[in-house]
């Protein structure tokens, strides 16, 4: 856990309505860059589901869900993490074709996040997913949608700050691609959060693709999943934070597993018991469609966007008491 960071004569230059009225707008705006650039509709989307449909996330595989019982009927319910299974079914049960795909709000409570300036327990984001083909399983294709999806966000902070000009800052739309092997064969003696601090520092904007798999150091450069993202084509959006003076994750998305990439992913984690899972049954059987998609972070995007020092001055959520009074003194309104 990093901690809170205090950034010096840190003031916001929004003050709470107009912060308010901001987030409503970065909202709007983006949801309607994207949904145009990946020809995405919005659904509905749940916040529980139970344990027995396999289709919770498991993160890294170490995080505690949120679980509890039901008066009405029996089984284990759950909180959601993320949806990244949930929304490939979704796309069958609704019917989406190829170069279709769907986004959804996504709210969910992750117990053993840490909380600072960029996490909190509560999570929001966008979800989204969208059909493809087996032909453009393929890097270029993650790196094509990776770009519309940064420009898009770079569209939305345009408008955000011709609606509200005291915003100064600026992003970069454009893509500085590389792999975490890449990325620890340039700085070995860096540890995976050092390397991405240096790498965005110097391209601004950055996508560290093939994540979940050990390294040729032995170390993971971060943890995912075995059973959504293929680990060799899938990766993270960073985009350098004026602010903070550090990267800023936005976004984990890939190209999502087939049955063999999923088989092996398994095995090679000692996660095969996963495979009688409904969700795990349907990839195998050939009913699920082959798919890409990810996650956005929404107070994520509001904190970058709005230039805030924290992620608590765009969400309302719990955070320490020793936390909220450095805050407070620190000229850090947290809602």
């Amino acid at each position: 856990m990093r901690g809170l960071k205090i950034v010096s004569g840190y003031t916001s230059s929004l003050s709470l309505r107009e912060t308010q009225k901001a987030i409503k707008q970065v909202k709007d705006i983006f949801q309607k860059e994207l949904s145009q650039a990946l020809n995405l509709e919005r659904i509905s989307a749940p916040i529980v589901v139970t344990h027995e449909s396999g289709i919770n996330d498991d993160l890294n595989g170490v995080e505690r869900k949120v679980s509890f019982d039901l008066k009405a009927f029996p089984g284990e319910m759950e909180i959601v993490q993320s949806l990244a299974k949930w929304k490939r079914m979704a796309l069958h049960r609704y019917g989406f074709k190829e170069n279709e795909g769907l986004y959804t709000d996504m709210n969910a409570i992750r117990r053993d996040d840490d909380v600072d300036n960029t996490h909190s327990i509560f999570v929001d984001q966008w979800d989204w997913e969208k059909v493809i083909t087996k032909d453009i399983r393929n890097t270029k294709y993650l790196q094509e949608t990776v770009c519309k999806i940064v420009k898009a966000i770079v569209a939305t902070k345009n408008q955000i700050n011709k609606l509200f000009p005291v915003l100064q800052n600026e992003l970069n739309d454009k893509v500085f691609f590389i792999s975490s092997q890449e990325l620890e064969d340039l700085y070995p003696d860096c540890t995976p959060k050092e390397r991405e601090m240096r790498i965005v520092k110097e391209h601004k904007t950055v996508f560290i693709s093939q994540i979940g798999g050990p390294l040729r150091s032995g170390v993971k450069h971060d943890g995912r999943a075995p059973d959504y993202d293929d680990w060799t084509l899938n990766g993270d959006i960073l985009f350098w934070n004026d602010v903070l003076q550090e990267p800023l994750e936005v976004s984990s998305m890939g190209i999502r597993v087939d049955k063999n990439t999923m088989i092996r992913q398994l095995r090679e984690t000692n996660t095969e018991e996963r495979l009688n899972f409904p969700y795990h049954q349907a990839l195998l059987s050939g009913v699920l469609p082959l798919t890409i998609g990810g996650g956005i972070g929404q107070s994520r995007l509001c904190m970058l966007l709005l230039e805030k020092c924290h992620i608590g001055e765009v969400q309302t959520s719990v955070w320490p008491d020793d936390d909220r009074q450095k805050c407070l003194n620190n000229g850090i309104t947290l809602l």
